[in-house]
């Protein structure tokens, strides 16, 4: 009960404040824009069916879940900061419960978001082909990556110094994607920049959102795309739950 109250109250923070999903979806869709209409037209996909956003969006909801997660440092820092972790140890409420609630605020919240990015990209003329299912592997994927970078937020929050350490470590998430296969196909690049490309986490999840979208069968991206979610998911569980026990000793 207590996650499901402090889940409530910081829902309550982003509706009276949805700045926060605003703005997390705003850098997203300048990019979606930006690659569209600026780039796309000189972009080569290496003969990939459908228009340039169909094959863009995938990565850019990764980049809207790594910007989104940011404010779960964030928010975890400030609560840490303001002496929440110490009123509860003087309730009959679980201590973890901090770090439920932050989780299950940034899944709602970067659902929202990718709603946000979905719709910009439907209105620039992205098209999907994929049935009910598909749609719901697309979703399930994005939930697990969603829970992924939001432990691995959830380390940032309880491990950083400043507001700005906490908020920072989703720098190198947002710039992942720009090598992977998101905005142009690993082919094009020079040899040791496709092989990282190539086995890294991104390429696969991206691969594997883009097929499912489009509708084409998905082999073996998609289990690697899996693999690569859960094992991200249970390493940062791991970790921030270790960190917060030494933190709250």
């Amino acid at each position: 009960m207590s996650t499901v109250a402090l889940t409530g109250r910081s829902l309550r923070h982003i509706a009276r404040s949805p700045d926060t999903v605003i703005t997390t979806a705003v850098m997203p869709i300048a990019l979606l824009l930006l690659f569209v209409f600026v780039f796309g037209g000189a972009i080569d996909t290496g003969g990939t069916a459908g228009s340039y956003v169909d094959y863009l969006l995938p990565g850019i909801l990764l980049i809207t879940v790594a910007s989104g997660v940011s404010y779960t440092a964030y928010r975890l820092f400030l609560d840490l900061q303001g002496g929440l972790l110490e009123r509860f140890r003087s309730m009959p409420i679980a201590p973890s419960s901090v770090l439920w609630a932050q989780v299950l605020t940034s899944l709602v919240a970067n659902l929202a978001s990718l709603a946000v990015v979905v719709l910009a990209a439907l209105v620039v003329g992205f098209r999907a082909q994929a049935g009910v299912g598909g749609w719901l592997a697309v979703a399930g994927i994005l939930t697990l990556f969603t829970l992924a970078l939001t432990w691995l937020a959830v380390i940032a929050g309880l491990s950083a110094k400043s507001v700005d350490g906490a908020s920072a470590f989703s720098y190198p998430l947002i710039f992942l994607p720009f090598l992977s296969s998101a905005f142009v196909p690993t082919e094009s690049m020079p040899g040791p920049v496709r092989w990282f490309a190539e086995n890294q986490p991104v390429t696969a999840i991206v691969d594997a959102v883009r097929a499912l979208l489009a509708g084409q069968p998905v082999g073996a991206e998609l289990w690697v795309a899996l693999a690569w979610c859960v094992g991200i998911l249970l390493v940062a569980y791991l970790a921030a739950t270790a960190v917060f026990r030494r933190r709250s000793r």
